[in-house]
């Protein structure tokens, strides 16, 4: 306990003997905890936004039957998804059943008629609620009566929002009004999307589908991993990935996280160089304290044990404050990059504050040549 007591004494007139110096390592180390924490959180998070963006081009598995000449017109049961696993690693992957058709369309209002791609689709979702006008207000506008158009159709029947589209296939009709349009740039622009069940009973395909459309986040070997799973559950499928969505999202992904890591270590590198540096000059100003320890019988483990303790309590401190502000800062720079902020992640924070501590005790490097020093010389002034 007395030997506690001292250790903590000394160490409080440690750091009030060079206030202007430490304030300076405690800079160093600040910014350069910022700077780490920023960047690392930015790191994490940029693996959700990349797959969030990458989800907006649409799926990157899908399963259609493996023979398309077979007395259900090449479709799958509509109970294949429920052998579909909806996670992966922790996160939900997106399913959508789809049937297409090719069916004959006509807008009564306008005149116009043509052949079209029919996508019945489950989950269905308009992207814009259809208006309802004050003769219309006892219409129900569910997802089972209306439809979406791509911008492409929407031209060659000159349809406009709220018009009623007519879709027949032979004596089967099915009357639905125009909730929204949709525009990609690529297949999606051509076809006419509707509620599955609709679209069976057009078809009178009832249960049936064309595919399942799978969106499934992760690594390309776990997208791998889950793809041959997914081929021994529903072996009446053919599961086919999309490498290039696999592929390239992995891609720019490993780019941004070795960037930003070779940042993280070149700031931690300068960060130690200036912390070294400024321990050189509390080296030299520390020499009679130390030839003072030693003279009372102060061991040269315990005194150099002192030194790192002091480096490592300014790297805790340095690395606590400058490991929050770095969080703010991600949060700032995913807002003014993304237009969304970075999400905090509690992972950063620990692991920003220990890079710090690891850093400051080796720029406390130079305190070690305190350990060669002999009283005898520092008293005589010749250290």
């Amino acid at each position: 306990m007395p030997d506690r007591k001292m250790f903590w004494r000394i160490m409080r007139r440690l750091l009030a003997a060079n206030r202007g110096r430490l304030f300076v390592i405690l800079l160093a180390l600040g910014a350069g905890a910022t700077i780490t924490a920023a960047l690392l959180n930015l790191q994490v998070d940029a693996k959700r936004r990349i797959t969030a963006e990458f989800r907006t081009f649409g799926s990157n598995v899908v399963l259609v039957p493996k023979n398309s000449s077979s007395t259900t017109s090449g479709t799958l049961p509509e109970s294949a998804t429920r052998s579909v696993p909806t996670h992966l690693a922790g996160e939900e992957v997106r399913v959508i059943s789809a049937l297409y058709l090719i069916a004959d369309v006509s807008v009564p209002s306008s005149g116009k008629a043509t052949s079209a791609v029919i996508a019945g689709l489950n989950p269905f979702a308009f992207l814009t609620i259809f208006p309802r006008s004050s003769s219309d207000t006892e219409t129900n506008h569910s997802a089972e009566n209306v439809c979406v158009l791509g911008v492409r159709v929407a031209r060659q029947l000159n349809a406009q929002q709220g018009a009623e589209l007519v879709i027949s296939i032979g004596s089967r009709r099915e009357s639905r009004h125009v909730a929204s349009f949709k525009e990609t740039g690529g297949p999606e622009d051509d076809r006419i999307e509707i509620s599955l069940r609709v679209a069976q009973r057009l078809a009178d395909l009832p249960r049936r589908i064309s595919s399942i459309e799978l969106r499934v986040p992760g690594t390309p070997d776990a997208i791998q991993s889950y793809v041959a799973e997914l081929q021994r559950q529903i072996p009446e499928a053919d599961v086919r990935p999309i490498r290039q969505f696999t592929e390239g999202e992995a891609k720019i992904y490993d780019r941004i996280s070795s960037i930003l890591s070779a940042t993280v270590a070149l700031v931690l590198v300068l960060t130690g160089l200036c912390v070294m540096a400024a321990m050189t000059n509390v080296a030299m100003e520390r020499r009679n304290d130390v030839g003072l320890m030693k003279a009372i019988g102060g061991a040269t483990r315990r005194v150099l044990r002192l030194f790192l303790a002091e480096a490592a309590l300014l790297g805790l401190t340095s690395g606590v404050l400058g490991g929050a502000a770095g969080i703010l800062l991600s949060m700032w720079l995913g807002k003014a990059v993304f237009g969304i902020a970075a999400r905090p992640r509690l992972i950063v924070y620990p692991v920003a504050v220990g890079l710090t501590i690891i850093v400051a005790i080796a720029g406390a490097y130079p305190l070690r040549r305190l350990t060669n020093i002999r009283p005898a010389a520092v008293f005589r002034g010749e250290a």
